[in-house]
């Protein structure tokens, strides 16, 4: 081994975050060494409140799309949307070969389906403790615990030397399904010795260790014996197998029927029955359709809307907008997960709106998390016992609190990598450096549209929805350049016209003195009209209003 890496002193492992950094979602990240390129993860993340119709934010990969001839594949961690969302988008452009363990790839290969591209990606499922070659890379797979079933940590063989990255984990000694995490194999790999660790931050702002998944077991058990008469709602991800596993086993001791509702949700279920990630006892799923013919104390109905989100199934429920089940009086919902930062006031919302119903909700102590707090992230370092740290997965807050982590270990400060996204960390065993940026971005999801929705168009939006809009429509006579008809002005957003007679006429003169005027003085351009028309017309409603709506003047000719 010291061979080639003498002969390879030159060369340098790069690390460059694509996207995931400073924000909780659009994990990415490209790993380079000469002429090969892996990408781990692919992920997307949910608009902000100020990008006005925005479906989904997905990484920039201008870099890759640059680079394709040396791009390997993409190695996928796991399966949330965080991870693997943005998949269906980027392989349009980047198609390389996907590699993933047997529950991420089945939730991967639903959403090619539904993008039509099961045909034109190549896919391979990997085991645990099973390595790929991808040009210059080894990549094996590392069995760890999350709120998904078969979440992987990866370590990455360079010939300058090895990277851990633990991709979303919690440290579980008592998992619902399969085996706890490999911490043997982190302890081998750290014998050995490692470059860097790219560690989960997400929880580093927290002391002490992540509860088991199992610890729920006892709380359901005891939620469901206090709520004998009523229907029970279960709000949770769509994702978290684990946790469903758990609610339909308490179900099933007590007698009570399950159904599944949200379109997320049922795919992913169906897809954890076909590859047995979940064991379910005869007779207790039922169809949404079916549920109904049990009394309600013998109904448990899991759904998604866990974050509020408003077109989830939860909401619809409690919005009377769902076309199978309402939720009233003699209902209890449990929420079995904590609000993402940023999403509190949709979640509060909700939960007005079910006490307004008259349901009783249950929103403390029924959820774990999926992350490792402080002691776990320690525990990492110990075994894996890096030269250089990379706090990943998070917003800069908890890359500092990882970093702080770090450095109570021993690692010394200068090796420490607060990265943003877009930087590229050179690493060799004798220095690290960030060398330079590469391009990164959000690329806006609207309907079918991919990155046709930019900045522009996102303030246009933002300005129609603070002032509204005013329509300015005027016809010119094609022969005389005079004035045929109109200025009409048509309001939207803007004032509620019937109550607004005075200003919209007033507003219609100053409109038709000015263009009058401008015509008599021989000024015949449109784009002149157009914009005195603009100036004219804004500084009026401004004045009378303190209002700027956007103004749009057409000009037609007959």
């Amino acid at each position: 081994m010291k061979t080639k890496k003498e002969n390879n002193s030159a060369s340098k492992l790069k690390i460059i975050p694509l996207g995931g950094l400073e924000q909780i979602g659009m994990n990415i990240t490209a790993f380079e060494y000469e002429d090969s390129i892996i990408v781990v993860d692919c992920g997307l993340s949910f608009p902000d409140d100020d990008m006005l119709g925005i479906d989904l934010v997905i990484p920039d990969v201008t870099y890759l799309k640059d680079n394709i001839d040396r791009v390997k594949g993409f190695v996928i961690t796991h399966g949330h949307e965080d991870h693997i969302g943005a998949l269906p988008y980027v392989l349009r452009d980047v198609n390389v070969p996907v590699y993933a363990t047997r529950l991420t790839m089945g939730i991967i290969e639903h959403k090619l389906d539904e993008h039509g591209m099961t045909k034109s990606v190549k896919r391979k499922v990997i085991k645990f403790g099973q390595s790929i070659n991808l040009g210059q890379f080894r990549i094996e797979f590392i069995k760890t615990n999350h709120s998904i079933v078969d979440a992987a940590a990866l370590a990455i063989y360079s010939p300058a030397g090895t990277v851990v990255h633990t991709g979303d984990f919690k440290v579980d000694y008592t998992p619902v399904y399969g085996d706890a995490i490999d911490l043997q194999r982190f302890a081998e790999i750290g014998k050995k010795g490692v470059l860097a660790l790219l560690c989960d931050s997400t929880n580093a702002e927290r002391p002490g260790f992540t509860p088991s998944e199992k610890t729920l077991a006892s709380v359901f058990d005891n939620l469901f014996e206090e709520h004998k008469s009523t229907r029970i709602f279960v709000a949770t991800f769509a994702s978290n197998v684990d946790r469903v596993q758990q609610i339909i086993n308490t179900a099933y001791k007590f007698g009570r029927k399950v159904a599944v509702e949200g379109r997320s949700m049922v795919n992913i279920i169906e897809t954890a029955i076909d590859l047995k990630c979940i064991n379910i006892p005869e007779n207790t799923l039922v169809d949404i359709d079916q549920i109904k013919n049990y009394p309600n104390e013998k109904q448990v109905i899991i759904t998604t809307g866990s974050q509020g989100e408003s077109m989830a199934a939860l909401s619809r429920m409690a919005n009377n907008m769902h076309k199978k089940i309402t939720i009233g009086p003699g209902d209890t919902v449990i929420f079995s997960s904590n609000p993402i930062p940023g999403n509190e006031k949709p979640v509060t919302k909700i939960i007005n709106e079910l006490l307004r119903k008259g349901a009783e909700v249950v929103f403390q102590d029924a959820h774990v998390s999926g992350h490792a707090c402080q002691e776990e992230i320690k525990l990492i370092y110990t075994l894996v016992h890096p030269k250089y740290s990379v706090p990943v997965h998070g917003e800069y807050k908890h890359l500092k609190a990882q970093g702080k982590i770090a450095e109570s270990l021993g690692i010394q400060k200068e090796n420490i990598f607060i990265l943003s996204s877009g930087d590229v960390l050179e690493l060799s065993e004798d220095n690290a450096k960030i060398n330079g940026k590469v391009p990164t971005g959000a690329i806006l999801v609207d309907g079918l549209g991919v990155g046709d929705v930019g900045n522009v168009v996102l303030r246009d939006r933002q300005h129609l929805a603070e002032d509204g809009i005013l329509i300015v429509v005027m016809s010119l006579d094609k022969y005389s350049g005079m004035l045929a008809a109109g200025p009409d002005i048509v309001s939207r957003g803007f004032v509620y016209v019937k109550e607004a007679d005075e200003l919209m006429e007033e507003a219609r003169i100053v409109v038709s003195d000015t263009v009058e005027n401008l015509i008599e003085r021989g000024v015949s351009d449109w784009g002149k009209l157009k914009s005195s028309t603009k100036d004219v017309l804004g500084d009026y409603v401004w004045k009378k209003t303190k209002r700027r709506p956007m103004i749009l003047p057409i000009i037609m000719e007959v």
